[in-house]
């Protein structure tokens, strides 16, 4: 059975949350965006339009249950926020079919796995996760909740990363490595050792600058 979704954002991100929901054979019924007005269409090929502020999504849960929704902002502390307000929502896990997924791995709720993503044995990945195009998330990764692992980041095994951090685009992290909460590590950096202090990680090998 098709499941009927709607995307809360309405920018980029959202746009490829709609084409993943599609190519899995669901159906987008809408956005919700507090900053896009009423009507605009965000997807022409499909004509699906903004429908409402992103409190509405209240009103669409009362009127129907079983809509689903997914969280289509990149800002890992804007997600967190909206997943935690409307945390009864009934929320839906957009996994492209060109991704490869172990057959023993964790998702948790409102995370999505991106084209050509690979998650492999025994990893786990949190809820309102974003795992970007070609990214790679080696065996018995733990990836908390909120965290955005950009495309072609590549994890090693048992790598650990903490709530609301940011891996970006085409970064290594060295296997058996720590990530904490609330780190942003800059594109193609390299992780060779733990990182235990918040902050922003740049640089091979990797050093903090703020």
């Amino acid at each position: 059975m098709n499941k009927n979704v709607i995307i809360i954002g309405a920018g980029g991100h959202a746009k490829v949350i709609a084409d993943i929901i599609y190519k899995s054979k669901d159906n987008v019924l809408g956005f919700l965006d507090d900053n896009v007005p009423l009507d605009t269409v965000i997807i022409k090929e499909k004509n699906i339009k903004v429908i409402g502020k992103i409190e509405e999504c209240i009103k669409f849960a009362n009127e129907n249950p079983n809509i689903e929704y997914i969280v289509g902002i990149g800002n890992n502390e804007t997600r967190k926020k909206i997943a935690i307000k409307y945390e009864k929502l009934n929320y839906y896990t957009a996994i492209h079919p060109s991704s490869q997924i172990a057959l023993d791995i964790e998702i948790g709720k409102g995370t999505t796995i991106m084209a050509n993503a690979c998650i492999n044995t025994s990893a786990k990945v949190g809820e309102h996760c974003i795992i970007n195009t070609g990214a790679i998330v080696e065996h018995d990764n733990i990836i908390e909740d909120y965290v955005h692992i950009s495309p072609n980041a590549t994890l090693c095994g048992t790598v650990k990363i903490g709530k609301l951090t940011h891996i970006g685009a085409g970064a290594t992290i060295k296997n058996n490595t720590n990530i904490c909460n609330n780190c942003i590590i800059g594109a193609g950096t390299v992780v060779i050792k733990d990182i235990k202090e918040k902050g922003t990680y740049v640089g091979v090998p990797v050093k903090k600058i703020k």
